[in-house]
């Protein structure tokens, strides 16, 4: 019998190296014999290609409302094209960035939390979500190219602030993500195989 597919995402401030260990994750699931692949969001679709190219790239952020709203519609293009087809085939899908980036950026941006979840009720609850968790004052010293419109400190110190209260009510898992990159990587696929063995007796092919 083929198993149910997996779904997991990664969050985290930007550069705080979400991107990084999505990929190392979906590597080091693949190495265990697990089908596991890699997808993103905004998404590669056209809305998702459009938001990267006419929103995050911009000097000055448009309406945080006209945000949440792209990213909510970018997000049902993704679950439907990308997200469900994979799970139909038993994969383990790893994102990097999903609903709780839309409800900590724009929930920062002082939009009401509960309107964000609304907007976004269609899409696919995930099976595990996973915050990398870095201070700000670090993630921005990280970034060295042009800063976006949501790179600002005093911007990420607001999403983080909301990305913890995910954390303390446990919908979100934290991992330390201020060391060595072998010791994040090695943690995030520790709670990824502890949560795999009490899923559904999930298997290996």
């Amino acid at each position: 019998m083929k198993n149910k597919g997996v779904f997991i995402c990664i969050e985290g401030l930007d550069a705080s190296g979400k991107t990084t260990h999505a990929h190392r994750l979906v590597r080091n699931l693949r190495r265990k014999g697990f089908d596991a692949v890699y997808t993103t969001e905004p998404s590669r679709g056209e809305i998702g290609r459009f938001i990267r190219t006419y929103i995050l790239q911009r000097k000055r952020r448009v309406p945080s409302v006209v945000e949440a709203l792209l990213f909510a519609v970018d997000r049902v293009d993704h679950v439907e094209k990308e997200i469900k087809p994979a799970l139909e085939e038993g994969k383990i899908v790893v994102s990097d960035r999903y609903v709780y980036s839309s409800l900590a950026y724009q929930g920062a941006a002082e939009l009401d939390l509960r309107w964000i979840e609304e907007i976004n009720r269609l899409a696919l609850p995930p099976d595990l979500a996973i915050y990398i968790d870095v201070p700000p004052e670090v993630v921005v010293k990280r970034i060295r190219r042009k800063k976006s419109v949501m790179e600002r400190l005093e911007t990420q110190r607001r999403v983080r602030e909301v990305y913890m209260k995910f954390v303390e009510n446990g919908k979100l898992v934290a991992v330390d993500g201020n060391r060595r990159k072998d010791e994040v990587a090695k943690d995030i696929l520790t709670v990824v195989l502890d949560f795999l063995k009490n899923y559904s007796n999930f298997q290996s092919v």
